[in-house]
């Protein structure tokens, strides 16, 4: 792997990634066949050192290299901004960019021939690109994140931190590396691979207008809140009750919008089974309990951060849902902050993420999430979350190591003490207890948490999406530079596929998904990767792909 190779305007800024094979680059202006590409020196070695006619150092070797491809996402691949924030791009784009840049190799006429990914040389094309490319080889050429990193370390100038999408003044930043490993995390996790990835049911279902809803994990969906005329709850003795959409065929004659239908029908076919509102009542929860999913509000107030002991219920919930393989959907009013807050803190208990590469990695999936003081509250709490999960891992063995001894009655007899009084055995409760406990508030005590006080006041106002006609309605199109819209979507049956992890001391279970689109699995460019078990030679393979074109599929040797 070559370090980042830096020439005046007229070359812009060129970083190797794979010889002879893949580039970075960002220009001033778009380049064509005539830009001149900064090529290292081929070189043989020099004769034998006993000869006389040998030479001082290296003789450089003349040949007529072919001109590289050139591509570029910056008019086609746009980060739908909610304020000042500008990505990262989300896996549908990096989807995109993948199935773009293997038609391109897969060209026979591109065989021999260089190909240069650019950008502008603003700062946020810049970041954007050289994100996007190094989350490619973690995701898809299964390159370790800190090879990854490596070409894009030493830029210059050093690339721009991404932010939050809220409205105050940034004061918690993002990098480049923190999505690498968060993406990185989460594909050793199994909780997010492309394999499965389903790009015409992402790109409609994250639109306001078809539901506004995304999946963080194989467990937990984030949406925004639906809207409906009733709001409080039915009664299952009224008659309007006998009205409400019991299943799927009943749900697009209810009298309630199109993106709730989009909501229930979905919630249904994928089997979700717990619905968590976070924000004040804006629906009538009886659409989802009517349709067997359970509905349970834990409401705190917008852009601020949940209390310890709502994080502990919410991950006792969670952790019971996913025991019954069955999804968990949270929203608040955009689906973003509070939102982001709580699935964070379960992903941060169960996988042992930092905050940083939660909060990217959310961000991944579903843009926007996690807003102002609450990215310092996870940062804040974040080890706290762990020692969560540490504690329920030495309960769960400690009760496993206890000595087993046979009952020599069914039922214990009272103790007497000296001084008559009765003493009641102890609980044996605590050998089938729930994740984190029994009791509500049971962290009141701990003086290591931190509160409400301690944390940045609260956000003027909070990031929405709105369904406008406008060039942001769609994240695939730009009005001011005539960027193509997105095709037009072709129906796809979609397969039900939900990982279960679980906590404490319960078996995972994890079903093998099964999908048509393949990702490739490439050896680490060096053989100092920590991920590879054998030497070899050090040599990059980069394959072309051989499947239809518009589809991710494995690609060969070069």
């Amino acid at each position: 792997m070559a370090p980042s190779i830096s020439h005046s305007a007229n070359y812009g800024q060129v970083i190797e990634y794979i010889e002879n094979r893949l580039y970075l680059a960002s220009y001033t202006h778009a380049p064509n066949e005539s830009t001149p590409f900064p090529y290292p020196a081929e070189t043989r070695k020099s004769p034998h050192k006993r000869s006389s006619r040998a030479q001082r150092g290296p003789t450089p070797v003349n040949t007529a290299r072919p001109q590289p491809v050139y591509f570029s996402v910056d008019d086609t691949l746009l980060y739908n901004a909610f304020h000042a924030d500008f990505g990262p791009l989300h896996i549908g784009h990096l989807y995109r960019f993948a199935v773009i840049f293997h038609e391109i190799l897969g060209d026979p006429a591109n065989n021999d021939r260089a190909v240069v990914f650019w950008s502008r040389a603003d700062s946020r094309s810049r970041a954007n690109a050289a994100c996007l490319v190094a989350c490619y080889m973690v995701m898809i050429q299964a390159w370790p994140p800190h090879l990854a990193l490596a070409p894009i370390a030493q830029a210059d100038p050093p690339y721009m931190p991404f932010r939050d999408a809220g409205y105050s003044q940034a004061d918690f930043m993002l990098s480049i590396q923190d999505v690498v490993y968060g993406v990185w995390k989460a594909k050793e996790e199994g909780l997010c691979e492309l394999k499965n990835f389903n790009l015409e049911e992402y790109e409609r279902f994250e639109r306001v207008d078809q539901g506004d809803f995304n999946w963080v994990s194989p467990d937990f969906l984030a949406f925004a809140s639906p809207q409906s005329h009733q709001i409080a709850p039915i009664p299952i003795t009224s008659p309007e009750y006998s009205s409400l959409p019991s299943c799927v065929p009943e749900i697009p004659s209810a009298d309630i919008s199109q993106p709730f239908k989009n909501v229930l029908a979905h919630f249904v076919e994928r089997d979700i089974g717990l619905v968590v509102r976070l924000n004040s009542e804006l629906y009538c929860p009886t659409y989802f309990t009517a349709l067997g999913v359970q509905h349970i509000d834990m409401i705190f107030e917008d852009g601020t951060c949940p209390a310890l002991p709502v994080v502990k219920k919410f991950i006792r919930l969670a952790h019971n849902t996913i025991q019954k393989k069955k999804g968990i959907a949270v929203h608040c009013k955009a689906g973003l902050g509070r939102t982001g807050c709580l699935i964070g803190a379960y992903l941060i208990y169960r996988y042992g993420f930092t905050a940083n590469e939660v909060i990217a990695f959310m961000r991944f999936m579903r843009p926007g999430m996690v807003v102002g003081p609450q990215q310092h509250w996870l940062h804040l709490n974040q080890g706290q979350f762990r020692e969560w999960y540490i504690e329920e891992q030495i309960k769960a063995k400690l009760e496993l190591a206890k000595p087993t001894t046979p009952k020599q009655s069914t039922k214990t007899p009272l103790r007497h003490t000296s001084n008559t009084q009765v003493a009641t055995p102890p609980n044996k409760s605590s050998v089938a207890r729930s994740a984190l406990g029994e009791i509500d508030g049971n962290d009141t005590y701990n003086a290591s948490s931190y509160h409400d006080e301690n944390l940045p006041a609260p956000t003027p106002g909070q990031p929405r999406k709105y369904a406008k006609m406008d060039s942001r309605n769609h994240p695939y199109s730009r009005s001011t530079s005539g960027a193509l819209g997105s095709s037009p979507r072709r129906s796809v049956s979609h397969t039900i596929t939900t990982t279960t992890e679980t906590v404490s001391i319960f078996e995972d279970d994890t079903p093998a998904p099964v999908s048509p689109v393949r990702v490739s699995k490439t050896r680490s460019p060096s053989t100092r990767s920590p991920s590879r078990r054998s030497g070899g030679e050090d040599k990059t393979k980069v394959r072309k792909t051989s499947g239809r074109v518009g589809s991710l599929r494995g690609v060969r040797e070069v």
